[in-house]
C-alpha cells in the first residue's frame, strides 16, 4: 500500500473537511461571542453563565490534538474568564470586556470567512 494520498485537485478531502469544519465552529463561535455580550450586559447572572460556559468549550478546544484548534479555543476561555470578571464587580474590567469581546468576536467571524473561502474555493477546484 501507498502511504502518500494521490495530489487531488483543490486540496485533499481530509484539508476540505477541517476548513469546512473551522468555517463553520469560528462563525459559530464569533457570534455566541456577541450574544455573550449583549446578554452579559443586560443580565449579569446570565452573563457569568455565559462566561462559565465559554471557558468550559474553549478548554475544550485547547486540550485538542488538533492546532488549528488552539486559537479559537485560546480566544473563547479568555473572552469567559473576562466575561465573568467583568461581572463581579470589577469596574474597571466592564468596559474592557465589552471591547475585547467586540474584537475576539470580529476576529472569529473574519476566521471564519477566510476558512469558508479556502472551502469553496477547493470544492470548485474539484469540480
Amino acid at each position: 500500500m501507498n502511504d502518500i494520498e494521490p495530489a487531488e485537485p483543490g486540496g485533499s478531502t481530509r484539508t476540505l473537511a477541517k476548513q469546512g469544519v473551522a468555517a463553520v465552529g469560528c462563525v459559530a463561535g464569533g457570534i455566541f461571542l456577541f450574544v455573550m455580550n449583549v446578554i452579559g450586559n443586560r443580565l449579569p447572572v446570565a452573563g457569568i453563565l455565559l462566561g462559565v460556559a465559554a471557558a468550559v468549550i474553549g478548554i475544550g478546544a485547547l486540550r485538542s490534538k488538533d492546532p488549528d484548534d488552539k486559537k479559537p479555543g485560546a480566544l473563547i476561555t479568555a473572552a469567559g474568564v473576562l466575561v465573568i470578571l467583568s461581572r463581579v464587580g470589577i469596574p474597571l474590567i466592564r468596559p474592557l470586556a465589552g471591547a475585547l469581546l467586540s474584537i475576539g468576536a470580529f476576529g472569529l467571524l473574519a476566521m471564519g470567512v477566510w476558512n469558508a473561502v479556502k472551502f469553496f474555493r477547493g470544492l470548485k477546484h474539484r469540480s
